[in-house]
């Protein structure tokens, strides 16, 4: 069961449950933290290795530092490993995401819960705006990214074009200027270790040669994929059946699926686009209700993705029909992650035996490169949806050459809420205070100028 690499499925399990635990910061902080205890420590990976998983697990709608653990999972232990890790590494975010969603139904409108997540929204907008400065710095070392980050910024925030169309756009010029051997694309983006000396394939407990189990036959893809589709699809037609597509419950099974196979570049790309559905479309939400589960998402282990969940739970709650709000909330939560997160084993199971062919493919490569500089521009236009929404009471649509732009009503801005951003800001920026601290100090002033009679 071991592939000849002498760890055992027990002490796999020990070390993805660690993984699970220790998974916060967001993606970043996620596949640095694998990476030190999958290569560095327990060195059963090389670098190599890691980094053309990391690059296909990019290229994939859905949460990459997940589908990253399920593809290591799956390389070491074959499915039953890719399962165990990928279910562990969402495991506590479930758990916690659902505690915290129960509490903000309670007890959202008492004024402390109120004070506590006033402190948050402006600890995520600081966080927002570092995940910008971060990608960036890794994505855009050239003029060609920068140009396309550019391009995608303008095109979602002033044109409204699909999230998807611009990451497929940008993929598309990535594989031709990598097939090409364009040098912007060969050396325009990718991760790397953070110094000292690397590990070879060679010489990890995975070794550089590729498992039998990576090279199935056809019929074996072809039947887990049939097997992962029917668990992705089966709950949500069962609910359009049973229930209509106006039913809030296959809402959010079609709503979600739909979006399992756009969210390219993780969390923090999309949110702009699920904050506004489930704001504008469904009313599931309040706009700064949004972020506060983006708090609750940046507090909690797991992927920043599992924000979802408490936009499910929280759509289910408001139209929970013959059931009562807080069992239609746990269901609409669950149904949330279960179509979200099947996917991101669908495509792992079935497209990995084909990408561990592909090892050190330029045209996958330069892909890589421009959705990730498309990515920097989309998590831009999240920080300023975001930021126009903490700061501002009121915006209003304004037409500029031929661009429809929300601009804030310069009345309307919350003076509190913009000192703590800034506080935020500052603190994140400037004294390089980590995400666990800065959010805890946001959230100990929101409650506390929430005694102060200000909230």
């Amino acid at each position: 069961m071991d592939g000849g690499h002498r760890v055992s499925l027990g002490e796999a399990i020990r070390v993805w449950a660690r993984i699970a635990a220790l998974s916060f910061g967001g993606p970043a902080g996620q596949i640095a933290m694998m990476h030190r205890i999958l290569v560095d420590e327990k060195r059963w990976i090389g670098e190599e290795r890691f980094l053309h998983a990391l690059n296909y697990c990019m290229l994939l709608p859905g949460p990459e530092a997940q589908q990253l653990a399920v593809y290591i999972g799956w390389l070491m232990h074959r499915t039953l490993g890719g399962l165990i890790a990928g279910i562990l590494f969402v495991l506590p975010g479930v758990v916690a995401i659902m505690a915290l969603s129960w509490v903000y139904a309670l007890l959202g409108n008492v004024g402390i819960v109120q004070g506590l997540f006033f402190g948050l929204k402006a600890a995520v907008l600081a966080i927002v705006l570092e995940a910008v400065v971060r990608v960036g710095r890794r994505a855009l070392k050239n003029r060609v990214m920068l140009g396309l980050s550019a391009a995608a910024f303008l095109a979602i925030f002033a044109f409204n074009v699909p999230f998807p169309l611009i990451v497929l756009g940008a993929g598309l010029i990535g594989f031709a200027g990598g097939r090409m051997g364009h040098w912007a694309f060969v050396n325009g983006g990718g991760h790397g270790a953070a110094g000292g000396k690397l590990l070879a394939d060679a010489d990890s407990l995975l070794g550089e040669h590729t498992p039998a189990h990576a090279r199935p036959p056809l019929g074996w893809s072809l039947k887990v994929g049939a097997i992962c589709l029917t668990l992705w699809f089966g709950p949500m037609l069962a609910l359009l059946l049973a229930l209509g597509p106006a039913n809030v419950f296959s809402e959010i099974a079609v709503f979600f699926s739909k979006m399992a196979v756009v969210t390219f570049g993780g969390a923090y790309a999309v949110l702009a686009y699920v904050a506004q559905r489930a704001v504008e479309t469904y009313g599931w939400l309040q706009p700064g209700e949004m972020l506060d589960g983006l708090g609750m998402a940046e507090t909690t282990p797991g992927p920043l993705i599992m924000v979802v969940q408490f936009v499910g739970f929280m759509g289910a709650f408001r139209e929970p029909g013959a059931l009562s709000p807080l069992l239609a909330g746990t269901l609409g939560g669950l149904l949330t992650t279960w179509v979200t997160f099947v996917p991101c084993f669908l495509w792992i199971f079935l497209g990995a035996p084909f990408v561990e062919a592909l090892r050190g493919n330029r045209a996958l490569g330069g892909a890589l490169s421009a959705i990730t500089a498309a990515v920097v521009g989309v998590i831009l236009n999240l920080a300023i949806w975001f930021a126009l929404h903490t700061l501002f009471g009121q915006l209003a649509p304004v037409r500029i050459a031929g661009a429809t732009l929300d601009l804030p009503v310069p009345s309307s801005l919350n003076l509190p809420s913009l000192i703590l951003t800034v506080g935020a800001v500052l603190a994140v920026f400037r004294f390089k205070v980590g995400v666990v601290p800065t959010l805890g100090a946001c959230a100990l002033a929101g409650m506390a100028w929430h005694l102060a009679g200000g909230v």
